[in-house]
């Protein structure tokens, strides 16, 4: 039996290896779209569990498939590595959570339920694979990409989603991969992780990140029908003044950690227009 001190440091754990920022960003996106798109509480909850558990089991999955690698180059802030929880632990962890989003996925229909499902099956390849290839990004486009279609056919009404929005939530991802390698980008190398980030270097990457971020951006801005309203406009100067600060940088001073910052800024500034712009997501066939 666990003693306090022992649950409190399991917990902390397993909070970290679920890489909860994004983890509750993504989560807090596929409800917020529901809503606005008319779903009822039930099938809300129900989006939100999916999506919730579906982000747990491959953050968790990540953390205990990277267990070896992260130990190889002293990762000292992965739980696993810190001593927080066991690798055998995050592997129960990860394929209860797996199971538990394809009860709530397949509660919402089979043909939405398995668009999601096809999403969490690609963020799982990358982790056990993908990410180690050129075709890293792939899992990301695809993954991101089918949760806009998920939420819109879980939703009432005989609707698809929005071609604009399936391309910029496909960028979203893609961006994210990019600039979410960078911190790491030479300790994953060392441990044989050569995605398409690190194949292209440091600078190209640095650079690579707030443009296909900044991209999405003007899909969200330009995609719905009818002129883009100032918080549109707003959104995407933001966006676009972050970028050329996060590539600027990226040349000058590769190894500086604002790129990543600033590019994660850009991707905030995505989620929040595809929020703002949710009720032109979902189109009539």
């Amino acid at each position: 039996m666990l003693t306090g001190t022992e649950t409190r440091r399991l917990a902390r754990g397993l909070v970290v290896a679920s890489h909860a920022a994004p983890a509750v960003v993504v989560t807090g996106l596929a409800a917020a779209l529901a809503a606005a798109l008319g779903s009822g509480a039930i099938t809300i909850v129900l989006v939100t569990v999916a999506v919730g558990t579906g982000q747990l089991s491959v953050g968790w999955s990540n953390d205990w498939l990277d267990a070896a690698r992260d130990a190889a180059v002293g990762r000292t802030d992965k739980p696993v590595v810190a001593g927080l929880v066991t690798a055998r632990i995050l592997r129960t962890a990860a394929f209860a959570a797996l199971a538990a989003s394809v009860v709530a996925s397949l509660a919402l229909g089979v043909v939405p339920g398995t668009a999601h499902l096809v999403a969490v099956g690609s963020a799982w390849a990358y982790n056990a694979r993908l990410k180690a290839t050129v075709w890293s990004w792939l899992p990301y486009a695809l993954s991101f990409g089918l949760l806009a279609v998920f939420v819109v056919l879980a939703a009432p009404g005989a609707r698809v989603p929005a071609g604009w929005a399936v391309v910029a939530a496909a960028l979203l991802g893609v961006g994210a991969h990019v600039a979410n390698t960078l911190p790491d980008l030479e300790g994953d190398a060392a441990t044989g992780v050569r995605g398409l980030p690190h194949r292209l270097g440091r600078r190209p990457s640095g650079v690579l990140a707030p443009c296909v971020l900044v991209t999405a951006v003007a899909v969200v801005v330009i995609g719905p029908a009818g002129s883009p309203g100032p918080a549109a406009w707003a959104g995407g100067a933001v966006a676009a003044c972050l970028a050329l600060a996060a590539g600027a940088i990226a040349l000058t001073r590769p190894h500086s950690r604002a790129p990543f910052g600033l590019s994660m800024g850009v991707a905030v500034v995505c989620v929040v227009l595809l929020a703002l712009a949710a009720t032109d997501i979902a189109v009539v066939p």
